[in-house]
């Protein structure tokens, strides 16, 4: 009768996968956990130089008010996806676009 009662438990982690699925949060907690892993790979230097963090289908679009950062940030664009999707443990970032 006990095992009966009990044999719906699920986990409570793939019950909530289940419900940000369903209600299609995923996406916005990706986009939120994508702007503070930016915040501290980065750091407070490259952040003070930052003025918006965008994330969508996998493009992250950083928009600087520095030239010349953004120059040489670009050069490491491939490794700065690296490093986030490494915070991030898994791989959302495809695209790093600069601007």
């Amino acid at each position: 009768m006990m095992a009966e009662k009990y044999a719906d438990i699920q986990p409570f982690g793939k019950l909530l996968n289940e419900v940000l699925q369903k209600n299609n949060l995923q996406k916005g907690i990706d986009r939120i956990a994508v702007k503070e892993a930016w915040e501290e790979i980065m750091g407070s230097g490259v952040m003070s130089y930052t003025r918006s963090v965008d994330f969508k289908d996998g493009v992250l679009s950083v928009q600087l008010t520095s030239s010349v950062l953004r120059e040489e940030l670009n050069f490491g664009k491939e490794k700065i996806a690296t490093m986030l999707n490494d915070r991030l443990n898994k791989t959302l970032i495809k695209t790093v676009k600069l601007r």
